[in-house]
């Protein structure tokens, strides 16, 4: 992979993201792999779906054999100037409402809903079974 190649922004890579133009950026370096789509052995969407932004991880994560990263030189076109690569967006998860811990009536309705149930059936089980034996 030398000589002198050219140096990309990120935001001219990110622009060749389908099936006519396809570039990936791996390791600082941007590889032009639109001839090789149909032949990826995981298909074609799944380099697609690694283009406009850093692949490096997605590629490597893979387990690619010798002869992927072999076969990496012919699609070589150039270098990525590092800095015009966006920086990772840190997470934040969503703000949650407060938590109410006075929630004494809320409990209240579902012990209820759970014993006035169960009570019901005591009384019509102790019923029946009053019944049964005042009648024997």
């Amino acid at each position: 992979m030398g000589g002198d190649k050219k140096v990309y922004t990120f935001a001219e890579c990110a622009e060749f993201n389908s099936r006519d133009k396809c570039w990936l950026v791996i390791r600082g370096k941007v590889f032009d792999v639109t001839k090789f789509l149909d032949d990826h052995p995981g298909g074609d969407d799944v380099i697609l779906s690694t283009t406009g932004k850093d692949a490096t991880n997605d590629f490597e994560d893979v387990g690619h054999s010798t002869s992927a990263y072999s076969m990496m030189d012919e699609f070589y076109i150039g270098d990525i100037d590092t800095s015009t690569i966006p920086s990772k967006v840190t997470y934040t998860p969503p703000k949650q409402p407060q938590y109410n811990q006075d929630k004494t009536p809320e409990f209240i309705i579902k012990i209820l809903q759970l014993l006035v149930p169960l009570l019901i059936l005591g009384v019509a089980v102790g019923i029946r079974f009053y019944t049964k034996s005042a009648q024997a």
